[in-house]
């Protein structure tokens, strides 16, 4: 049995048709419908779930994010460690991002953040920038599946793309750079700089005054990763004094993102609520099955989140 956490009864019971569509035999539930057991559950698919919850079923053979990202789940102390943990992927996942990454930088290129200013004011600006994409490179910290699918997106459009990531990533159309120690190359080269960085302890506050600073003057930043890794007084700084000439952000802390943040009014700032990468529901649930079908087959599992890396 599969247990489905997640907001709105509607949404919950979506997951649990889907699934039995894309897995018959697979007995799927919401978390809360009436004469539930959780000690009888084997599968979990769950966002922000309580904590306590997942370690109250003693079956348990696989947890699902239903997000890419897993520290929703990780930051429950009291989370089965020994259950693999499966992030949310699939290929229409990767094309999201890459689709997201390509439009962040075309609207940081083309001045998008400036024409819907003048367009709310009803004001005629006429600007068109010197560079083209062929002018520029695109350094993508963290390259993993979502930033390597990225990747030839932005070569079609004529950029030039370098990788950064913990550790050495071969990835067609992109020259990589790796560890701590090639860092500091890599955000030279980045005039778009974007991140998709894993939630560690490691990279929250990352992109901070000091890293800013290493960027080409007049470089951007796209933010699809977390919005912990920026530090938002330094961000503002860096885009105030010219440093960065402008910031394209998915996600924040807190989210939703506050009413009164100087990042909604900021004219070098497009504000998105965490889009990016949100593939539709029944592509998602065709990957949780497939997934299912192959671990019971005796294949692995994919996308497995790692505790000692922290991703």
């Amino acid at each position: 049995m599969l247990l489905v956490k997640a907001e709105g009864a509607r949404v919950r019971q979506s997951w649990c048709d889907l699934l039995a569509e894309f897995r018959p035999g697979l007995v799927a539930r919401p978390y809360d419908a009436p004469g539930i057991r959780v000690e009888d559950a084997t599968y979990a698919l769950a966002w922000e779930p309580e904590p306590g919850w997942l370690a109250s079923m003693p079956k348990l053979r696989v947890i699902f994010s239903l997000g890419a990202g897993v520290d929703h789940i990780t930051r429950d102390p009291s989370w089965p460690r020994g259950v693999p943990l499966v992030r949310m992927g699939g290929e229409e996942t990767g094309q999201r991002m890459g689709e997201y990454i390509a439009w962040a930088c075309l609207t940081l290129l083309r001045d998008g953040r400036d024409h819907a200013i003048a367009q709310a004011e009803r004001r005629w600006a006429y600007k068109v920038g010197e560079d083209t994409a062929r002018d520029l490179t695109v350094g993508i910290m963290g390259m993993g599946t979502l930033g390597a699918a990225a990747v030839p997106m932005l070569r079609g459009l004529g950029y030039g793309v370098v990788g950064w990531s913990r550790t050495r990533k071969t990835v067609e159309g992109a020259e990589s750079f790796a560890g701590p120690e090639e860092l500091d190359a890599f955000l030279a080269r980045s005039q778009v700089l974007v991140c998709l960085l894993p939630s560690t302890p490691e990279t929250m506050g990352i992109v901070d005054a000091a890293l800013l600073a290493k960027l080409p003057r007049g470089a951007s930043l796209v933010n699809a990763a977390r919005g912990p890794h920026v530090v938002l007084p330094d961000l503002l700084e860096a885009l105030d004094s010219g440093q960065l000439s402008g910031a394209v952000l998915d996600v924040f802390d807190p989210e939703p993102l506050p009413v009164d943040s100087p990042l909604w009014a900021h004219p070098k700032v497009t504000v998105t609520p965490h889009v990016a990468s949100v593939a539709r529901r029944r592509e998602r649930a065709r990957y949780v099955a497939d997934a299912i079908a192959a671990f019971e087959a005796g294949g692995p599992l994919p996308n497995l989140y790692d505790p000692e890396r922290g991703y």
